[in-house]
């Protein structure tokens, strides 16, 4: 099974970039930089991380994230950075989305973003190459499953 890459340049509404992965932060706000998107969310940013330390710890511009990005000091978990992203989506009024998380990640991100957002939302899947072990690979894809399986169970 071939693991998600980045995406097309097509133009959404904004991109969604859970925390949690490297690269992740950077691909966010180099596709931002290049107007892929009017806006960017990081989800799940620890408290205290303010975006002076994100443009330290990711080489990125200051301006951008002050001019364009928002922070989500809420979510801790994948499905918290789901609804965190849906509620701030609705809020700004925006139906398109990318979501750029790393390769391994993509599958239960996509799968929990698409629970809340709804047929009328629009997932574009930009995946962060990763390099990590099969253990990690193997943990990912289980949590997946199980929360594939949660969902069926109503949960």
């Amino acid at each position: 099974v071939a693991m998600p890459g980045p995406a097309a340049m097509v133009r959404t509404d904004a991109i969604v970039v859970p925390t949690g992965g490297t690269g992740r932060i950077a691909r966010g706000a180099a596709l931002l930089a290049q107007k892929s998107a009017k806006r960017m969310l990081i989800s799940g940013v620890g408290m205290g991380v303010g975006r002076a330390a994100l443009a330290r710890e990711n080489g990125l511009s200051r301006a951008l994230l002050e001019c364009c990005v928002d922070l989500d000091h809420e979510a801790g978990y994948t499905r918290d950075n789901a609804v965190q992203t849906a509620r701030w989506l609705r809020t700004r009024g925006y139906r398109s989305v990318r979501l750029v998380t790393t390769d391994w990640h993509m599958p239960r991100a996509h799968f929990e973003l698409a629970r809340v957002i709804g047929p009328d939302g629009r997932i574009v899947v930009d995946g962060v190459r990763s390099e990590d072990s099969f253990a990690v690979l193997a943990r990912e894809y289980t949590k997946y499953l199980l929360r594939r399986i949660a969902v069926l169970g109503g949960a």
